[in-house]
């Protein structure tokens, strides 16, 4: 927070007023996003019935996992959902999180994110024109009217973007009930979600009157409860018994979350070693690694493997304890394993990458780099496996395709001008027309584009 000088004017304030107003409807998208293989796998898993419900092409909604303790998912742009990860820690169960999942789809489907946008534009419309009516008066000598003008017309601009916020979620919700439907998986997890949050709401000292919810941006959740009971009791789905594969596995993504963002002693006092369940050694696991405590780490992820010693995951695990423990020729044998497991899953073999360049031995090179280009070529946001990449690249004197390989690396990180910096070397070096120099051409034109981009918002 920091303190600004109160404006010396009538007109001072009209326009500190009209960009107060403006501030509100932007949206937050500084938060980091987490990315972990299995925990992807999971949400594409879990989405993929509700996808083919809601006619959308399978493959092409996409699942971020944000590092926010929020309660929260949303669309931005495109088919791509965000789910807060303290969403993941507030379910209960696989069920609860499809039903938001489900909710989210139907934004999708109904283009709100581009209604949002002609929406902020007709509330930011209203705003201007009270502004242009304040500073008439103004000008006229009527100083009362000219305030009275402005915030009457704030508040008209935000009544009717709340509205139709509202509006929309209620509209979300009801296609969500389809989609659940239509995929033949219970409502029950829906409801019980916005049972949560009803309470959430209540313990926060949210008021549940009609009339607060007036500057509310979503329905009520016991609003919600009332218009889908009914509705989803009635689905042929509503007893559909949970998938237990399903449940397992999102207890046990849930865990690792838990422990891998939560301080270690929370983390040990939540999964005391009491608990030898899976989905507690793995949370353990994870606390004790942030605890520099490797043996009891690698006790826990030897423990998981004991119970089922081909799961890429556990692998995964005990070679990143061992990698980042400063063991590097010990964690290439789990993580090898894990990388043929999954197929060369980009994650698993970025860090399998990493962990041959570790061992500093010059004849692990030519793997690392065979595994490294297969995991950037399935996916190429992955500043991570381009950053190791790089680093072979470099080692082998190959330095055109080390300036590419951090070029890459970079303009994913918003760097832009060292991004460009480095794709227009490449490019001047790498052979002519070969695949590499065309991809440093469109490395440099979409930084070229962005820094463009960031010029004209000045």
């Amino acid at each position: 927070m920091r303190q600004m000088r109160a404006p010396r004017s009538l007109f001072a304030k009209a326009l500190a007023l009209a960009a107060c107003a403006a501030l509100v409807a932007q949206p937050v998208v500084a938060q980091s996003i987490l990315r972990d293989a299995e925990t992807e796998e999971l949400l594409n898993d879990m989405t993929a019935p509700l996808v083919e419900a809601s006619e959308l092409e399978p493959g092409n909604v996409e699942l971020v996992l944000i590092n926010d303790g929020s309660i929260n998912a949303f669309v931005a742009g495109g088919q791509a959902i965000y789910v807060h990860a303290g969403l993941i820690n507030a379910a209960e169960t696989a069920n609860e999180v499809q039903g938001v999942l489900a909710h989210e789809l139907g934004h999708i489907t109904a283009g709100h994110v581009v209604r949002f946008n002609e929406r902020t534009k007709a509330a930011n419309g209203i705003s201007i024109l009270s502004l242009l009516i304040g500073v008439g008066a103004a000008l006229a000598g009527a100083g009362d009217a000219a305030i009275g003008a402005i915030m009457a017309g704030q508040q008209a601009a935000l009544g009717s973007f709340l509205a139709f916020n509202r509006d929309q979620e209620a509209s979300t919700d009801l296609a969500g009930a389809r989609y659940l439907s239509g995929a033949g998986i219970s409502g029950r997890g829906m409801l019980k979600f916005f049972e949560r949050l009803r309470n959430y709401e209540i313990r926060r000292g949210y008021s549940q009157s009609d009339d607060a919810a007036y500057m509310r941006t979503h329905p009520l959740s016991g609003d919600r409860i009332q218009t889908l009971r009914n509705l989803l009791e009635e689905d042929p789905a509503w007893d559909a018994p949970d998938d237990p594969a399903l449940q397992e596995r999102f207890l046990r993504a849930k865990a690792k979350l838990y422990g891998f963002l939560a301080e270690p002693r929370r983390t040990l006092t939540y999964f005391p070693p009491s608990d030898t369940s899976i989905p507690a050694r793995y949370a353990r696991a994870y606390a004790y690694h942030k605890d520099a405590r490797v043996d009891l780490a690698l006790a826990e992820t030897d423990a998981l493997l004991a119970v089922e010693p081909d799961n890429p995951y556990f692998l995964e695990l005990k070679g990143q304890v061992l990698l980042e423990s400063g063991r590097p020729m010990e964690a290439l044998v789990p993580l090898r394993r894990a990388t043929e497991l999954t197929r060369a899953h980009p994650l698993i073999a970025g860090i399998f990458g990493h962990a041959l360049i570790a061992t500093e031995n010059e004849a692990n090179y030519p793997e690392a780099e065979r595994v490294l280009r297969a995991a950037v070529s399935r996916d190429r946001y992955n500043p991570f496996a381009w950053y190791q990449l790089g680093v072979v690249y470099a080692a082998r004197g190959d330095i055109p395709r080390a300036r590419l390989a951090s070029a890459e690396q970079l303009v994913m990180n918003r760097r832009y001008p060292e991004a460009l910096q480095n794709a227009q070397a490449a490019e001047a070096s790498l052979p002519y027309g070969s695949p590499d120099w065309i991809r440093a051409q469109d490395v440099a034109l979409e930084a070229r584009a962005e820094l463009e981009r960031l010029r004209d918002r000045r």
